[in-house]
């Protein structure tokens, strides 16, 4: 019985209800279809956004790709201009340097030939000398006999001139030299420059002097003979050889400033010579500068 009523009031109560239902269900239906179009609307403007976007990034990606061909192009022409300027100035530069080393060549050898021409001159005034020498010896008058009572008369004055030639002292003097006698050579050398003083060969005989003494450790002696060649005998070919083996001995008297300096000197003033090349070599085993230095005062 219960039943039946509750029942009947639900179907009389169903009416009333529905249609406040009905209404907000429309009013959904409403807002979820202009969300629905909203959405749409969104997705279709970025999806028209995106399409320009990646238009606009592939342009770029064409514009940077025709970018690089063109950069590439011009480092092409760039790299070929530069091997063709190679080409025309490395061409001309390096026969310069060919031609500078030839001439460099060529005048080392006139001047060996010089050297050689002066060394011959030189042996042919000795010769001469010795010769003058000889017949001045000859030209002296024969020493007198016994005077009758059996005393001797007094001598005059012996001449100064030595039994051996000048050449022949020389020569001498080199040999043993050579040879290992340091001290027989020292003592030839000492002759020669006694008796010829102002021979051709007395700049020789001087520096060998001094070579000798350096060799034997006496570094002071050595000194003193090299100075006599540059003060006594300037211009001559041992000069610089006097030079360069003066730096060596004052090096060995751990004389620095001044050693580097008499090397610099022979670089200045004999570029070319074997002598320079020695002395650039030291200077650099000492690890100072090969720059020419002003002329010295001696």
């Amino acid at each position: 019985m219960r039943f039946r009523r509750l029942i009947v009031a639900v179907v009389f109560a169903f009416p009333a209800i529905c249609p406040a239902a009905s209404k907000e269900i429309v009013e959904l239906q409403r807002d979820v279809a202009q969300l629905q179009d909203q959405v749409r609307t969104l997705q279709s403007a970025f999806d028209s956004k995106m399409g320009t976007m990646a238009a606009q990034v592939q342009q770029l990606v064409d514009s940077v790709g025709k970018a690089n061909t063109s950069l590439a192009t011009l480092q092409g022409a760039i790299q070929e201009q530069l091997r063709q300027q190679g080409k025309e100035v490395i061409s001309p530069v390096a026969n310069a340097v060919t031609k500078i080393d030839e001439m460099s060549t060529a005048f080392q050898q006139v001047q060996n030939s010089m050297a050689d021409v002066t060394t011959r001159i030189g042996n042919i005034e000795q010769q001469m000398k010795d010769l003058s020498n000889a017949v001045r010896s000859m030209q002296m008058p024969a020493a007198a006999p016994p005077s009758p009572s059996g005393g001797a008369i007094a001598p005059g004055p012996t001449s100064s001139v030595p039994s051996i030639s000048g050449e022949a002292l020389y020569q001498n003097a080199n040999r043993d030299r050579l040879g290992g006698k340091a001290d027989l050579a020292l003592q030839e050398f000492n002759d020669y420059l006694k008796y010829y003083a102002d021979a051709p060969l007395a700049p020789s005989a001087q520096f060998w002097i001094g070579n000798i003494y350096f060799g034997q450790g006496d570094s002071e002696s050595a000194l003193k003979a090299f100075d006599l060649v540059l003060e006594k005998y300037p211009a001559n070919n041992k000069t610089p050889d006097a030079t360069y083996w003066k730096g060596k001995t004052l090096l060995k008297l751990d004389r620095r400033n001044a050693a580097a300096a008499e090397f610099r000197e022979v670089v200045r003033r004999y570029p070319g010579s074997e002598a320079a090349a020695n002395a650039r070599l030291q200077l650099k085993q000492m690890g100072v500068s090969v720059s020419p230095s002003a002329p010295r005062k001696r």
